[in-house]
């Protein structure tokens, strides 16, 4: 089979279509960037070319309310600033590692009712000039691109309200938090709506909403059902009108809500943490004429180079029959994987993700 542009990988794997090969890409974090320029990649090289990985272009506006931004302490080894939507938080610089949320703003209703007059969508939102710039080139290249949409329990928890507070108001709040959810993802369509209409074409969204950890979920299907999913589900419809795909990010053990995904037509799904609890192998057989699989290969497993040669060669020919796979790690690629482990992996999913 010819060579294909990532766009045609990607929009064949969606289609549960077979193609030269499954699209191959992933997520390191910073250190591990920095880890692979100490051995030799170059600074003023993207990993993605560097390894030939498959070209991948997001599209982000601003649905923030759009707090001051101000850094409070700045040493070697972290920051701690405040950010739009009203955060303070610790960034570590050479450790790979999510923030540390130390405050936040919204706190309850009435600080919410404040913050949400400040999410108005104006057109200063969306960076047109970086899509001035960029487009052109997305599209001579046969980028894949996709709209980040950023809205739902896991941003409004740790980006803008705090876990245990959100949490306890799903119980006995839930009218504010699910505004929430659904001011942002108003404001993520109003200012999808301009990027549209100004002739910017995506071919998905996608949006990161974290609603499990190791083995267990953050509430139960009932809760998903009631106060979560109908704003998932809004976000879709968008999408399909839109003839684009929806893809969701979501860490953890999400097992109990697969079937919930299916039914409200959710088409792919990110990044099956096998950590945590979810095995790709067995969401293929039950979903994978149905839903896009992206991800499952053991991140823990990274820096041991026969131990993931391993199992890549056990699971990615089951994932990748009939299309519908995308080639990644379970989450982002740790600082333990040195360059040459993962050029190695990279050119093993290649190869094992091949068609013939």
């Amino acid at each position: 089979m010819a060579a294909m542009t990532s766009r045609e990988r990607f929009r064949r794997m969606f289609a549960h279509q077979e193609a030269d090969r499954v699209p191959v890409i992933d997520g390191p974090w910073g250190a591990t960037i920095e880890r692979w320029q100490r051995e030799g990649m170059p600074k003023e090289v993207s990993f993605v070319d560097f390894f030939g990985l498959d070209k991948v272009a997001g599209i982000g506006v601003d649905n923030s309310p759009r707090f001051p931004h101000k850094v409070i302490e700045e040493t070697d080894e972290y920051s701690v600033y405040t950010t739009g939507w009203g955060a303070t938080q610790r960034t570590w610089k050479h450790a790979a590692s999510t923030p540390e949320f130390l405050a936040h703003t919204v706190v309850d209703a009435d600080s919410w009712r404040k913050a949400k007059e400040r999410m108005t969508p104006t057109r200063d939102r969306v960076n047109w000039e970086h899509l001035r710039k960029n487009y052109p080139v997305w599209q001579k290249e046969g980028y894949w691109i996709e709209a980040g949409f950023w809205f739902g329990f896991d941003v409004a928890h740790s980006w803008f309200v705090g876990t245990e507070r959100v949490l306890m108001a799903l119980a006995t709040d839930p009218e504010w938090v699910v505004d929430i959810f659904n001011h942002m993802l108003d404001l993520d369509i109003a200012l999808f709506e301009m990027v549209w209409d100004e002739g910017y074409r995506f071919d998905a969204i996608r949006w990161p909403d974290d609603m499990g950890y190791k083995g267990h979920q953050f509430f139960s299907p009932k809760m998903y059902r009631e106060l979560v999913k109908p704003v998932h589900r809004r976000a879709i419809e968008w999408a399909h009108a839109k003839g684009i795909k929806a893809a969701l990010h979501s860490c953890g053990d999400v097992n109990p809500f697969l079937p919930e995904f299916i039914e409200m037509g959710l088409d792919g799904l990110n990044p099956l943490e096998v950590k945590a609890g979810m095995d790709p192998v067995a969401i293929k057989k039950a979903y994978g004429d149905k839903l896009l699989l992206h991800g499952g290969i053991n991140a823990v497993l990274w820096d041991d180079l026969a131990a993931i040669t391993a199992e890549m060669r056990r699971v990615v020919p089951i994932l990748k029959r009939g299309g519908g796979y995308i080639f990644s790690s379970d989450h982002s690629v740790p600082s333990s994987v040195s360059l040459e482990n993962f050029r190695a992996i990279t050119a093993l999913a290649k190869e094992l993700g091949a068609y013939a």
